[in-house]
């Protein structure tokens, strides 16, 4: 396994992305898109991360002439439950790898799918875009502020087609929904409300000691600076950390936020507000398990409560509800049900969700320049909702946001997360 300060990893892949970075500049972003072109050409993708990764792969295995070339991922025991999924699936088995950068250096590779931990998102991203990749990535695409700027900055710098994964803008019922929006079904919107429940459990309180011999410490970490192993932290409590995630708001809140932003057809508040705290266990986690952020629009308000620890039963809570001046939308996870003024059923569209359509779409977009359904650009804009969130929950105050460029307005306290102090030597975006 090669570290990333190994200098014949670091010289292979600069080689690759400083030829493709100089490629595309001297003779414009459409010099490297990949070997799949026309709707008949084979796809070939690499999937970095085989947690929700298997999703991908399964995904990709319903795309039609499409190839899972690679498998990668920095634990060995999930390689090889990857490896599982993919017996007897597809003609050739795929390659498995635990550096990403071997699919990079691969000439032959149309994509990569990420779908690690959020961290590495934009890193990921960046890299692969450099060399050449076109890039499907998981939701929120990004851990910070900076990050999610420059990453949608790279895409379109390298003219790679970025699609974040936030899949319910491939989901008919959802985009009917927007559609019927569009058309004035209920009316002005004048506020939303989206809600996310659960019933996570404590953490505990971690040991820190050596990691397990099959997990690659040092190339989880990536980008985060060096810290110490705790055996409660992999492979999903990292979420509930600050340093590594960004706690519900990132996890979840980003799908329906987006959700709404798709129905609604908004950008950026001018104000953001988040209140909340860690209320049901006392543990390791430092991100709130109850919390509630406000997005103010000017004519409009969006709220997100999330309720991380109780299910708020027999209260039913809709997954994102809109309020207008003709009567209420309710967007389920894949559906929708619109009612008049005096709670009349006026619409209904109840189809289950899937997600072959947001990858079919991710396939269109390389081999015949199709317009992607999540492009990385507007993608990240409902993730921003999140870093927001996030920003001023912890400092502690309002934030005010530029509407035009996304950008803090005289919010010292916020721009202090707006990125990292530092990152790893090698690793920076």
């Amino acid at each position: 396994m090669e570290k990333p300060d190994s200098s014949s990893s670091r010289r292979r892949f600069l080689g690759t992305t400083l030829a493709a970075a100089t490629a595309a500049t001297a003779t414009g972003p459409n010099l490297l898109l990949g070997q799949a072109k026309g709707a008949n050409s084979r796809l070939r993708v690499g999937v970095m991360g085989l947690g929700r990764g298997k999703g991908h792969i399964k995904g990709y295995l319903d795309v039609p002439n499409t190839e899972v070339a690679y498998i990668c991922d920095v634990d060995k025991n999930r390689l090889a439950s990857g490896d599982n999924t993919m017996k007897g699936k597809q003609e050739k088995a795929p390659e498995k790898v635990t550096d990403f950068r071997r699919i990079l250096d691969d000439p032959d590779i149309d994509a990569i799918s990420i779908a690690t931990p959020n961290f590495w998102h934009a890193p990921a991203t960046i890299m692969a875009c450099q060399a050449g990749k076109h890039v499907y990535v998981e939701k929120p695409g990004s851990y910070n502020a900076y990050e999610s700027f420059r990453m949608v900055d790279v895409a379109k710098e390298t003219g790679r087609h970025v699609q974040m994964g936030t899949q319910r803008r491939s989901y008919p019922g959802l985009v009917e929904a927007a559609q019927k929006m569009r058309e004035g079904i209920i009316g002005k919107p004048l506020s939303a409300r989206c809600v996310y429940t659960s019933a996570r459990q404590s953490i505990g309180k971690g040991k820190v000691g050596s990691p397990p011999p099959e997990l690659d410490w040092t190339m989880w970490q990536g980008p985060v600076p060096e810290g110490p192993f705790k055996d409660n932290l992999v492979h999903y409590n990292w979420h509930w950390h600050w340093k590594y995630g960004g706690g519900e708001l990132a996890n979840n809140g980003v799908h329906s936020l987006d959700t709404a932003r798709m129905a609604l057809d908004i950008a950026y508040p001018k104000r953001v507000t988040c209140n909340g705290g860690r209320y049901h266990f006392d543990d390791d986690q430092e991100t709130p398990d109850t919390a509630t952020a406000t997005f103010e629009y000017g004519d409009f308000f969006l709220t997100w409560e999330g309720h991380s620890c109780h299910r708020r039963k027999p209260e039913k809570v809709p997954f994102v509800r809109i309020y207008g001046e003709g009567g209420v939308m309710d967007l389920t996870n894949s559906a929708y049900v619109a009612y008049d003024l005096d709670g009349k059923e006026i619409a209904i569209n109840k189809e289950g969700p899937s997600d072959i359509p947001h990858f079919t779409n991710f396939a269109d977009a390389i081999r015949e320049d199709k317009a992607l359904n999540q492009p990385i650009g507007d993608g990240q804009i409902s993730t921003m909702l999140c870093h927001y969130g996030n920003m001023s929950y912890r400092s502690g105050g309002a934030i005010d946001v530029d509407q035009k460029t996304g950008k803090l307005i005289d919010s010292p306290e916020a721009e202090k997360f707006w990125t990292r102090e530092s990152y790893r030597e090698g690793w920076g975006v």
